[in-house]
């Protein structure tokens, strides 16, 4: 059993408490937060409340630290991690620099420690569905991939809040959704290597804006493109075009939500398959794996090049946008 502390207890800090409550590979054992308002919750939750980071980091009993902070945090709370020996777990993006990210993937490394991204959606299973036949090769050559991961959850959010900042969420819903589908992106086709960004404010996010929409090149020669909303009902769909057939996911609820997801699968003879997957918490799948990973040396899915080079996507995002030209992202051979 791993015993992890939380640092954040916002809304994503909590919600990685609830879901964890009865897990048998990690037990929540403490939180960091800097509002003490939000120590009725730690107490609600039986786990210990600690104010600092450093102060977490200095305890024996903690194995773990998962962060769920602002995003301009990471690299260096990573760093703290690393050097007092903890196993971290980074909620995405793991940093908003390609250099940030190499430097945190190198300090854990150094440490021997696990370093975890919080990328659930790869757990999902019509996600694992569609990676048996790319991998298998029943949708032919993959020739373009679109996906979009829109909702309004931070919709409401002050402009004051890190979540509406330029330093910690640029280019729109990039790092609130976008990361997440250059993740499977990644996972799924391979490096991406350029990209061409447009961001626009319509509603709110005045600085930062609430649609993001970008077109990229795979090395392997494919096109793709995604696009994220922060300001429209709940829209979550990915799909594959091959030369032998494409296939389609379509979720019904957010990864927080129990809901099924829609997988529907068209080949050139004709034939057409659909079915419905049921909600897998693919949350606490992500944390669990991170831990029997740590515990018994289970296999980890993300390598080292998909963390860093997920962050050197995003950055050359943040670029393109602001400079409204294609950018070339650098191979990565870590």
């Amino acid at each position: 059993m791993i015993r992890a502390a939380v640092a954040g207890l916002g809304w994503w800090g909590q919600h990685i408490v609830r879901r964890m409550a009865d897990s048998d590979a990690m037990r929540i054992v403490s939180a960091v937060e800097t509002n003490p308002e939000r120590a009725a919750f730690a107490a609600e939750h039986g786990i210990r409340f600690a104010a600092s980071l450093p102060e977490v980091l200095a305890d024996p009993a903690i194995d773990a630290v998962i962060l769920a902070t602002p995003h301009a945090l990471h690299a260096e709370q990573v760093l703290a991690a690393a050097a007092a020996g903890k196993h971290v777990f980074c909620e995405k993006p793991l940093a908003l620099t390609r250099t940030d990210a190499e430097r945190s993937v190198a300090a854990c490394r150094r440490a021997g420690v696990m370093l975890g991204i919080g990328h659930e959606r790869r757990y999902e299973a019509a996600v694992g569905e569609l990676r048996r036949l790319v991998r298998a090769g029943a949708l032919g050559t993959i020739m373009h991939a679109e996906a979009n991961f829109s909702h309004n959850k931070l919709a409401q959010v002050p402009e004051t809040d890190w979540r509406a900042s330029p330093a910690d969420a640029p280019a729109a819903g990039m790092t609130a959704m976008g990361v997440h589908l250059t993740d499977l992106y990644l996972d799924l086709f391979g490096p991406i290597r350029e990209v061409f960004a447009a961001t626009a404010s319509r509603v709110a996010f005045s600085r930062t804006g609430d649609v993001v929409s970008v077109l990229m090149r795979f090395e392997s020669g494919a096109t793709g493109y995604l696009n994220a909303i922060l300001v429209t009902p709940l829209y979550i769909g990915l799909t594959v075009f091959g030369s032998e057939g494409w296939a389609e996911i379509r979720n019904h609820t957010h990864p927080d939500t129990p809901g099924p997801a829609t997988f529907t699968v068209h080949y050139r003879d004709g034939r057409r398959e659909t079915r419905d997957y049921e909600w897998l918490d693919s949350v606490r799948t992500g944390l669990e794996t991170f831990a029997r990973a740590i515990a018994a040396g289970a296999p980890y899915p993300f390598t080292d090049a998909q963390k860093i080079g997920n962050v050197a996507v995003l950055e050359a995002i943040c670029r393109s946008a602001a400079e409204n030209a294609p950018v070339p992202v650098a191979a990565v051979s870590a």
